[in-house]
């Protein structure tokens, strides 16, 4: 392997006197982080198999993780009683149906979301809660859906529904390269819209770019006639949502996302009044009060019951609860606090790196700064040549190194369309190809046209420390120097000095 000028010292020993070093001028930079010092010790307690198992987890706007309390609660909970199905009247039924009513009245009140006001439906996952939306809003011919250009897969295809009734679909275009709403632009279109009804989907944090869109735009939407849906799912695992202050129509989450455990439940928190102008296009068991095969009528149930189809996830449905408690105990300011803190010391760290040329190691897509940002960090990483290193190679190395990445578009096309200058054009003339694309295969269409996607996403959440960020940022700085040849040669098998430099 050819020889480059070592980062920082290769002895493990001068590693640990490095990070210490590291940590010690943290800590004098960002003197508000001693404030978060009860979140090392939950790591010690609750998240200790991270460090026991020598993993470095920066994964969590994929999922967060669960603490050892979580699953001891639970587990005693199901071990000590006798539940059934809720949908009966049952001594275990009943049962059931108390706590799953208790874990309603949580949420509620864990988003400051008034019951008189709204409710929490429970659903599979946010994808669910955002389908229950799109499936069922009244959309026309005088309608416009306008949604966002920075948004998850799953708001994306609440267009589907729209088109097929005939709506207008507008996007609302980013700014570069900060990757945040072109607010002039969202302007021009709420304001000049059809009678409706109208529906805006933004979401409240940006799962590619980490950007906080303005959640103001809620109440200045809603003053221009229109519905809002804020897709919550990448906002709410680190940031206060209080739904006493701002008053979306609809909310979509997933509780995986928030505290690790369980999978499996989403949330839909809706307006009461704006769930009686939906439009449910079917109804399921659960559903319904009454419906007959021979008449083929049926009535809708009032509120959330009209909208969880079937049977809940009833036995998973208590650990909510007790997610919701720990996050409680914790408190969410905390949370954000800390997040925010080793993003700004990343982001500075990762700029700061440099070939020998003068020439940036890595491009941060969106903020530099703290400024309306969360704990998501998306980059690329480019070598000494100028050319960007593939991701799937970055994250493979990680990998082998016990480090949790995430590559790919994040099921966020439009941001990586932006950030990456995929035109319309371009992207259309894929879409006419013989068969249908894989992601890996349209990377490599648009490497023949000269647009090379690359993008490594880093996400910090509840359990991540010091450690983790500094173990990130030494592994990236043993990219300095080096050709992307150089790159796709390490690793195989993997570089030992890639091994003892990041142990």
């Amino acid at each position: 392997m050819k020889a480059t000028t070592p980062a920082f010292p290769t002895a493990y020993a001068s590693l640990q006197q490095g990070l210490e070093e590291a940590r010690t001028a943290f800590l004098a930079a960002t003197p508000d982080y001693a404030a978060t010092a009860a979140l090392d010790a939950l790591r010690r307690q609750e998240y200790g198999r991270l460090d026991r198992l020598g993993h470095t987890y920066l994964d969590y706007t994929g999922g967060s993780l669960y603490a050892q309390a979580q699953l001891e609660a639970h587990m005693a909970l199901l071990a000590e009683g006798v539940y059934g199905n809720p949908h009966s009247h049952n001594p275990t039924s009943q049962a059931m149906t108390d706590l799953v009513e208790g874990t309603r009245s949580t949420v509620l009140r864990f988003f400051n979301a008034d019951p008189e006001e709204y409710t929490a439906i429970f659903t599979a996952n946010a994808s669910g809660a955002l389908k229950l939306v799109g499936e069922a809003y009244p959309f026309g011919p005088q309608s416009t859906f306008a949604i966002l250009a920075d948004n998850h897969n799953s708001v994306n295809g609440i267009r589907e529904y729209a088109r097929t009734a005939g709506a207008n679909v507008c996007y609302e275009p980013l700014t570069l390269p900060a990757l945040r709403m072109d607010e002039a632009a969202l302007l021009e279109c709420l304001a000049n819209t059809g009678p409706g009804p109208n529906l805006f989907a933004f979401p409240g944090q940006s799962n590619f770019s980490g950007v906080k869109h303005p959640l103001v735009w809620i109440a200045r939407a809603q003053e221009l006639g229109w519905d809002v849906l804020l897709d919550a799912a990448a906002y709410v695992p680190t940031n206060r949502l209080d739904l006493g202050t701002i008053k979306p129509e609809f909310v979509s989450l997933s509780f995986y996302k928030m505290f690790g455990y369980p999978t499996g439940v989403g949330c839909l928190l809706a307006k009461r009044e704006a769930l009686q102008r939906l439009r449910r296009p079917w109804f399921a068991g659960g559903t319904i009060t009454i419906a007959s095969v021979g008449a083929g009528q049926h009535f809708l149930a009032e509120g959330e019951a009209a909208f969880e189809d079937g049977t809940v996830n009833y036995l998973t449905l208590p650990a909510v609860e007790i997610g919701l408690r720990h996050l409680s105990a914790i408190g969410m300011e905390t949370i954000t606090q800390r997040v925010t803190a080793l993003t700004g010391w990343l982001i500075e760290s990762l700029m700061a790196l440099r070939h020998d040329s003068g020439q940036r190691l890595v491009r941060v897509h969106g903020p530099v700064d703290l400024e309306r940002r969360g704990g998501t960090v998306t980059i690329t990483v480019y070598g000494r040549d100028g050319l960007p290193v593939q991701d799937r190679r970055v994250e493979q190395l990680a990998g082998r190194l016990g480090i949790s990445l995430r590559t790919g578009c994040f099921c966020n096309p439009g941001t990586g369309e932006s950030t990456h200058h995929l035109e319309a054009d371009l992207m259309s003339e894929l879409f006419r190809a013989d068969h249908k694309l894989q992601y890996f295969e349209l990377v490599d269409r648009l490497a023949a046209h000269g647009k090379h996607v690359s993008a490594i996403r880093i996400s910090l959440g509840i359990a991540t420390n010091f450690d983790d960020v500094y173990r990130l940022v030494a592994f990236m700085r043993r990219f300095l120097n080096r050709t992307v040849t150089d790159i796709g040669a390490m690793g195989a098998p993997v570089d030992p000095h890639l091994l003892r430099d990041v142990a």
